[in-house]
């Protein structure tokens, strides 16, 4: 329990110090007017309550990442603890804070156009589709996860207890999410879904430190404790994606700057909510191994629902069991649904498509619904893996383009710089030995991550002595 102990700690003093330190390398600006009131459009860009902007960002990136994720990766072993901490720390709450900032500052920009500003247009054009796809992806995913689980919630209720039918329930919700003024119904349902997320969060955590068990600490050494043999590095960082750091949170950050009232909201939204979600995931990863006993039990306990189930129904009764299972179901249904909205948004911006009609908004969004519906039948191990690959990938791109937006700002770069790195490793090192990548032995693959990395920063130093020599 003391690893466990110490990792929460520390995700807090993260917040408070490290998190106060990319804020004030960032410099906010409390008098500088947001774009909810400097192009306030009754659609998209509305001035919001804080504490409801905080709830939907929260709820936008939370996904099933942070609960699947961490106890998937807690089968690596303590060195999923570090990963969770450090990774928020200092990569995923930075990537959220600077993206979710700099597209304030530029008018609720989505993600591609920021890139595109601070990396040319050939990366503008990729990161837009690549942002298309990954919407699409994340649809999908979070179609499926919460529909599954709500089957087996209403099981013998007859045909609402299939996963069809809850299917159909969602994805009707996603069209009217994706369409209509942000305030009508995501800023109205998505207080319920906040209340259930924390109940769960809070309940499953009580259960983490009451509940009699085994749990791992770091004195059992950083080495894969994976059943299957998998290396911690780079697995454990693809698994545990939305616990640590997450491209897909760039994607709905510019949501929530065309709500926000002043630049001092920024830290508590964004560094915030990152935070908030790497607690989640450290909670549930303690979770699921005090509540199997061993690796090998989790491993075979399977679908990490199957386990998510079995806690809830153990260490928290009926009741408690409900809500936190509809905790669990929000989390995906909260990050579909502004996953399309994103994706209309995003299409909306390089198209230079105005989005102040139901029609306008409609024309966009019926070929991402379309895609969407039809990538719902692929299995959903291929999926998952493809999305967090994709999501990862994001993320890194991301972190280069804030180190030169800090870099021709003048500021400290290397708080995106070190990450952007590190992620570089983790991406290429992934794809070239995963099964669904070229399955190439795991030292050429790290071997690879690792140039990758080196002439990445090589260019990055080059060009940075360029920007200089110009100013001379």
């Amino acid at each position: 329990m003391v690893t466990f102990y110490v990792a929460l700690a520390c995700l807090i003093l993260g917040y408070v110090v490290y998190g106060a330190f990319v804020e004030k390398i960032f410099g906010v600006d409390p008098n500088r007017k947001t774009p909810c009131y400097t192009k306030a459009d009754g659609v998209d860009y509305m001035p919001m309550p804080t504490w409801k902007v905080f709830l939907i960002q929260f709820l936008n990136i939370a996904g099933t990442g942070p609960i699947f994720g961490a106890i998937m990766g807690i089968l690596f072993g303590p060195s999923a603890y570090l990963w969770i901490v450090f990774g928020c720390i200092f990569a995923g709450a930075v990537h959220d804070y600077l993206s979710g900032m700099i597209s304030l500052r530029q008018n609720g920009a989505s993600l591609p156009e920021i890139v595109g500003g601070e990396l040319g247009p050939v990366i503008r054009n990729v990161m837009r589709v690549c942002a298309m796809v990954l919407m699409v992806l994340v649809g999908a995913v979070f179609v499926t996860t919460p529909a599954g689980l709500l089957a087996n919630m209403a099981s013998g209720w007859g045909a609402w207890g299939t996963a069809g039918v809850w299917s159909t329930v969602i994805f009707i919700y996603y069209i009217l999410a994706t369409l209509l003024p942000i305030d009508k119904l995501i800023g109205r349902i998505y207080p319920v879904f906040g209340v259930a997320l924390l109940v769960m969060a809070v309940g499953v955590g009580y259960g983490v430190m009451t509940n009699p068990g085994w749990m791992p600490e770091l004195t059992d050494g950083l080495a894969s404790h994976h059943p299957k043999g998998h290396a911690v590095l780079p697995m454990l960082c693809i698994t545990v994606a939305c616990g640590a750091i997450s491209g897909f949170h760039a994607t709905q950050s510019p949501m929530m700057a065309r709500c926000m009232k002043s630049e001092r909201l920024g830290r508590p939204v964004f560094y915030g909510a990152m935070i908030v979600e790497g607690i989640v995931a450290l909670i549930w990863a303690a979770a699921a191994i005090k509540f199997a006993g061993s690796y090998e039990r989790l491993a075979e306990m399977g679908n990490p629902a199957v386990v998510v189930n079995e806690i809830c129904q153990n260490w928290m009764g009926t009741l408690g069991a409900i809500l936190a299972i509809l905790g669990v179901v929000a989390a995906p249904i909260t990050s579909g649904d502004t996953a399309f909205r994103s994706a209309r948004l995003i299409a909306a911006d390089f198209l230079r498509f105005p989005q102040d009609k139901l029609w306008r908004r409609l024309a966009l969004s019926l070929p991402i619904f379309i895609l969407s519906a039809i990538l719902m039948v692929v299995d959903f191990d291929v999926l998952w893996r493809y999305f967090a690959w994709f999501n990862q990938t994001l993320g890194m791109i991301t972190l280069w383009a804030l180190s030169v937006w800090l870099t021709r700002h003048q500021k400290c770069y290397w708080i995106a710089l070190l990450p952007a790195i590190f992620m570089t490793f983790i991406i290429l090192c992934y794809i070239l030995m995963a099964p669904e990548g070229f399955k190439l032995p795991l030292n050429v693959a790290v071997a690879a991550g690792v140039a990758m990395a080196f002439v990445l920063t090589v260019l990055f130093f080059r060009w940075k002595s360029k920007q200089i020599l110009k100013k001379l």
